[in-house]
């Protein structure tokens, strides 16, 4: 496929109302259905909310979730979704996760591997680290998937852009400081970042609303592999993004800017092995 129709769900769940963002998400889909959308993308823990605390495990759900993501997958059949959710592991491990569904089937699940510790964020308090970067093959090309902390480490999106990936999807629910101002509106620096010197397509999906007096920022945004900001949300609003991006862009950028081609991954990985000490 030439082209890809993105959409970004900027939605503001509610805090632990499985049934209300359930059916958010349904909403969104059947939307998404209707405008002929190809790849419908929904923020970090959109189907739980995010400052869950002691409350993760009440609202966690194994990948195989009987109710609520198994309706979702029912419903998502004739496109391509990316839901955030509490998983459980068969050990009762709780990981912050985003799960992409295909046409309706389960292709990826990705666990949120940096946790932060700092300012408002608990994270590393209640969940477990994921421990891969991996991309994965979809309809539309091999994508990689980030969630929120994950993006602030650059090995992250290096790691899945070397594993082929050459659509990023970086889910978060980032509050409303800490941004930087392009075009207007504010947008983390990593997401133009990565654009450019990854040459690859970007979707960031920000949550919006609030929870425990915090306000999450919005401003979810698509660019173009040139960095070319496509379509963006509204700062701290609910919104429905939407871009089509020719994904033929990939191969004319990468011809005139060949970063990919001249990567030397062998060098970075000889000198990964120094740093860290292998062979002394």
């Amino acid at each position: 496929m030439a082209r890809l129709k993105l959409a970004l769900a900027q939605i503001a769940p509610t805090l632990g109302d499985l049934e209300r963002n359930c059916k958010i998400h349904l909403d969104c889909i059947a939307r998404a259905q209707q405008e002929g959308v190809h790849l419908l993308v929904f923020p970090e823990l959109s189907l739980t909310g995010y400052l869950l605390r002691d409350d993760a495990a009440t609202v966690a759900l194994p990948a195989n979730d009987p109710r609520y993501l198994e309706q979702i997958r029912q419903s998502s059949r004739g496109l391509d979704v990316v839901v955030g959710f509490v998983e459980e592991d068969e050990r009762h491990r709780l990981y912050i996760a985003s799960v992409y569904l295909s046409q309706g089937e389960f292709l990826h699940v990705h666990r949120k591997v940096y946790l932060p510790t700092y300012g408002i964020y608990e994270d590393g308090r209640f969940f477990t680290p994921g421990d891969a970067f991996q991309a994965f093959n979809t309809p539309f090309g091999r994508m990689g998937l980030l969630i929120c902390e994950d993006a602030w480490h650059l090995s992250g999106a290096y790691l899945e852009w070397m594993d082929g990936a050459d659509i990023l999807l970086i889910v978060n629910a980032m509050p409303g400081y800490g941004l930087d101002e392009i075009e207007g509106l504010p947008l983390p620096a990593f997401v133009r970042a990565y654009a450019q010197q990854l040459t690859c397509v970007v979707a960031y999906c920000n949550r919006a609303g609030t929870e425990d007096g915090i306000a999450f920022a919005g401003g979810s945004a698509i660019l173009s592999p040139s960095s070319q900001l496509l379509a963006q949300g509204p700062y701290f609003e609910e919104a429905w993004v939407t871009a089509e991006v020719d994904l033929d862009e990939i191969g004319r950028v990468r011809q005139q800017l060949p970063l990919l081609r001249d990567e030397r991954l062998d060098l970075t990985l000889r000198e990964l092995m120094r740093i860290y000490g292998v062979g002394r």
